[in-house]
C-alpha cells in the first residue's frame, strides 16, 4: 500500500513540475513593448536593427540620435531617448501607413534624453494613443492643417501628456480648411474608457508654451507641482481646457516652473506655490532662452492623397482618434529576436529546478 501511494505521489510530482516548465519555457522572449515600428518608410517587427540616426534596440526602446526622415509609428508602449538633433516629418506617399503624423503610437510613449526632436505633420506632431511623459527633453511638435477638413489639428493630440525633469515642450497647431479646429495640445479619451483620470496635463518644474486658434491646451483637467502658468493671466483649467480670468478659452497658454532660476538679463518673478492655476502672474511671456512660441514656416507640402487617413470626429471638446498604422505591405526580410538577457538565462534556470524536483521526487 505505501508504495502504490509512494508512486501515486512521485507521478503528480512528475506532471506538475513538468506543467510548470512548459509555461516557464513558454514565456516571452524578450520585455513587452512595441509589436512593430515604422520608420523611414519601413516596417520592422523585431527589435535588433538600426539605420541613419536611429536604433531600435529592444521591444519598447527606440534611440535617435541625429535623425532627419520620414514618420515613425509604433504599435504599443515605446521609450525614445533622444541625443542631438533629430527632425521627423510626417510622411506624404500614397501608400504610407503614417500620412498625417510626424510621429504615432499607439501606446504609451516616453521621451527622455539631452536632444531635441522636432517633428511635424499636417494633422499632427506627435499622435500618442494613451499617454505622452516628456521626461527632461526638449520638444518641437507642429501641425500646419495642409488638406484636413472637418478634423482637429494639433502640435501633441494625447490621451493625456504629464511634464518632468524640466522638460520643454512648444506645441502648435493651425489650418486654414472647412471645420478645422487648431489646438496646441489636444488631449482626448480616444475610446481607452479612463474618463476623468485622462484627457489631464500633469506639469512638474517644467515648461509648456501652447499655440492654438481653438484653444492653447484642450483638456478635461490638470494639476501643477512646482510649476505655474504665464500666459493666460489668471489662467485656469476649465471644463474642456485652460482658460483666462474670465473664463474665456485661451489660445496662447505659457507655463514655467515657479521656482526656476531666471536667465541672465531676467528678474526673477518670485516662487508662487504649486498649482497655482488661479493666481495671476506678474509676467505674461514664457522664460527667456525657451523655444519660440509661434510656429515656424514649414517647407511647402504637396497635398496628401493618404490611403489610411486619421479619421477624428470633431467638437469644441472631442474628438475621437480611429485610425491605426496597419503594417506596411513592403517589409524588411524576418530578423532574429534580440532576447532580454534575462529571459535567456530563466528558461535554463527553471529546466535544473525541474530536473531537481524530478529526482528528489523519484528519491522519495
Amino acid at each position: 500500500m505505501f508504495a502504490a501511494e509512494s508512486h501515486t505521489s512521485r507521478h503528480y510530482i512528475a506532471i506538475v513540475a513538468m506543467a510548470c516548465l512548459c509555461v516557464l519555457l513558454g514565456g516571452p522572449s524578450y520585455a513587452a513593448g512595441a509589436e512593430s515600428l515604422i520608420i523611414a518608410g519601413a516596417t520592422y517587427y523585431e527589435p535588433g536593427v538600426s539605420g541613419p540616426g536611429w536604433a531600435w534596440t529592444d521591444a519598447d526602446h527606440l534611440e535617435l540620435n541625429g535623425y532627419a526622415g520620414e514618420a515613425i509609428g509604433a504599435d504599443g508602449n515605446l521609450v525614445l531617448t533622444l541625443a542631438g538633433q533629430n527632425s521627423v516629418t510626417e510622411s506624404r506617399a500614397t501608400d504610407a501607413d503614417i500620412t498625417l503624423c510626424g510621429m504615432e503610437v499607439w501606446g504609451n510613449l516616453t521621451l527622455r534624453g539631452t536632444g531635441t526632436p522636432t517633428a511635424t505633420g499636417s494633422q499632427c506632431g506627435i499622435h500618442v494613443s494613451q499617454a505622452l511623459v516628456v521626461d527632461g527633453c526638449t520638444v518641437d511638435v507642429r501641425a500646419d492643417g495642409v488638406d484636413i477638413t472637418d478634423e482637429a489639428v494639433a502640435g501633441v493630440i494625447a490621451g493625456d501628456v504629464t511634464m518632468r525633469g524640466g522638460g520643454r515642450v512648444v506645441a502648435a497647431g493651425a489650418g486654414s480648411g472647412a471645420g478645422v479646429r487648431a489646438y496646441g495640445v489636444y488631449l482626448q479619451d480616444a475610446g481607452l474608457g479612463d474618463g476623468a483620470a485622462g484627457c489631464r496635463l500633469s506639469v512638474d518644474a517644467s515648461w509648456l508654451d501652447a499655440t492654438g486658434a481653438d484653444g492653447g491646451v484642450a483638456c478635461a483637467g490638470g494639476s501643477f507641482v512646482s510649476a505655474r502658468f504665464v500666459t493666460p493671466a489668471g489662467g485656469a483649467f476649465g471644463a474642456s481646457g485652460v482658460v483666462d480670468a474670465s473664463g474665456a478659452v485661451a489660445p496662447h497658454v505659457v507655463v514655467e516652473p515657479d521656482v526656476a532660476t531666471p536667465p541672465a538679463g531676467e528678474t526673477d518673478r518670485g516662487e508662487v506655490t504649486g498649482d497655482s492655476a488661479g493666481k495671476s502672474p506678474a509676467d505674461a511671456n514664457p522664460a527667456a532662452g525657451e523655444p519660440t512660441t509661434g510656429p515656424t514656416a514649414n517647407p511647402a507640402l504637396k497635398p496628401a492623397t493618404a490611403t489610411t487617413k486619421i479619421t477624428t470626429t470633431v467638437t469644441k471638446t472631442t474628438v475621437a482618434k480611429t485610425a491605426k498604422p496597419k503594417p506596411a505591405t513592403a517589409t524588411t526580410s524576418s530578423l532574429p529576436k534580440t532576447g532580454d538577457s534575462n529571459w535567456i538565462a530563466a528558461p535554463f534556470t527553471f529546466f535544473l529546478l525541474g530536473t531537481t524536483l524530478l529526482a528528489a521526487a523519484y528519491r522519495c
